[in-house]
């Protein structure tokens, strides 16, 4: 006789293959909790070799040195700017197209989908083009030292100029998470950053013939790991093999679902745009305290991320629920998957804060020997992983809200947060109270915590269900 366990165990593998194959779903029936880790893990994956990209990215080149850990760190701050077009969209993409999943209008959601990648593509060659003409400008703006400008001004240029990659990586993927087709945006990004880690090394240091670009090579393989990327992408849903199929008949511009995607996208733009903004201003705070307070913040952040993101597969699974619950008419529906996700977040997180806080000078110590730079790392490490458990809530309910189509709410909660908050307090910290990087560090779970807050006192009154797209 075969033991008892075997059965339950073939049944769990058999769930992970089905939820990493993408098998058709219909996520407004059935159970909850199976639908969250259905879309949760390929997400979580998806996002676990995204941020494992950026560890192994910072392990190459913290081989050359500060400087170039700053430029990256610094360089980074500026995406970040232009993320918050591409998640603005993406959002919008994610809410639109979960909507009409939601109320079986396929048709609908693949007119949205090219409405999305039109408006990515136009936003993409201006700012690429802007940003790589600007470069040197932009990483003095960020504070970054004479030496740090001399030998990244090259590395910002490539990586700001072919953010069209950046761009559609991002909108395409809401487009396939909106469908419910989490499995398909895993298998894109794991795609673009294995190519990534697997090119780093050979552009970095020039390894199997070829050219040694140093901290430049590391730009051209992002680059072109993603560009690759979205070719699959585009492969995908020109090919029919997603729940959202775009034909030759869906190559022009709808108006009303236009201007529809741009009301939602745009305020979520300015919502992420506000987040990413106060970001910036923190690191701009940081760097002026020189390159080892540059390249510790910029090695923690990694770390942390590393950490995080993987949360954001039930984040994410929470905002697809949400926004095809209520195309069904289901609302109650939609508030107990967000209820359930916030659950299983917040174990999770409280976890991961809790082990980033006791091993900090270990996790560091991968990445850097120089004292000074892991000082300064594992302070930032500590600080942070203290909020965990309440990142944890804001995630979710910021997802929620904007999988309804909500994303004025969490526009205004961000503005009050971050820009009346967190950028004032992490300003006065480090410079007024004398804290230094530490106070910069501090403000953060702080703002975190007061967001997570108001983000459930305000989920809880409801009108998220009114809301139409």
């Amino acid at each position: 006789m075969q033991p008892a366990e075997e059965p339950l165990s073939r049944g769990k593998w058999r769930f992970f293959k089905e939820a990493i194959s993408g098998t058709e779903q219909d996520f407004t029936k059935g159970s909850l909790t199976r639908g969250i880790a259905l879309l949760a893990i390929p997400t979580v994956l998806e996002m676990t070799m995204e941020s494992t990209f950026g560890v192994v990215d910072a392990f190459w080149v913290a081989r050359l040195g500060a400087n170039a850990i700053a430029a990256v760190g610094l360089t980074e701050s500026l995406v970040i700017l232009i993320f918050s077009i591409a998640l603005g969209l993406s959002m919008a993409a994610t809410a639109t197209v979960a909507r009409r999943i939601g109320e079986k209008d396929r048709e609908g959601a693949s007119i949205a989908a090219v409405q999305t990648i039109g408006c990515g593509i136009l936003v993409a060659i201006v700012t690429g083009i802007a940003g790589s003409h600007f470069a040197p400008l932009l990483l003095a703006w960020m504070n970054a030292t004479p030496e740090v400008i001399r030998g990244g001004s090259r590395y910002t240029a490539i990586v700001l100029g072919g953010n069209v990659s950046i761009m559609l990586l991002f909108l395409i993927n809401g487009v396939f998470r909106g469908a419910g087709d989490a499995a398909i945006a895993m298998r894109t990004l794991w795609l673009a950053n294995l190519i990534n880690m697997a090119l780093d090394p050979c552009f970095i240091y020039g390894f199997l013939g070829f050219p040694k670009l140093g901290v430049v090579g590391a730009a051209v393989a992002t680059t072109t790991g993603r560009s690759i990327g979205v070719l699959y992408q585009l492969f995908v849903l020109f090919s029919g093999r997603s729940r959202v199929a775009v034909a030759r008949k869906h190559l022009r511009v709808h108006w009303g679902v236009l201007q529809r995607l741009l009301r939602v996208g745009g305020v979520a733009m300015l919502q992420y745009f506000i987040s990413v903004a106060s970001w910036v201003s923190l690191t701009r705070i940081n760097a002026s305290f020189g390159s080892a307070a540059a390249a510790g913040y910029t090695l923690a952040i990694r770390i942390i991320l590393f950490a995080i993101l993987p949360s954001w597969g039930i984040s994410s699974a929470a905002a697809t629920l949400v926004g095809q619950n209520l195309g069904a008419k289901q609302p109650e529906r939609s508030a107990r998957a967000v209820w359930l996700a916030g659950a299983y977040n917040t174990a999770f997180l409280t976890v991961v804060g809790f082990l980033l806080f006791l091993f900090a000078p270990t996790f560091i110590a991968l990445f850097t020997a120089d004292s000074s730079v892991a000082a300064i790392g594992v302070a930032c490490l500590r600080f942070i992983s203290v909020g965990y458990p309440f990142y944890a809530w804001g995630m979710i309910m910021e997802q929620a809200f904007n999988g309804a189509g909500d994303t004025v709410t969490p526009t205004w909660m961000n503005l009050f947060c971050y820009w009346m908050l967190q950028i004032p307090l992490g300003w006065w910290l480090a410079e007024s109270a004398g804290m230094g990087p530490r106070g910069v560090y501090l403000a953060t779970p702080v703002a975190e915590s007061v967001l997570a807050v108001v983000a459930v006192v305000l989920f809880r009154r409801g009108k998220w269900k009114q809301v139409k797209i």
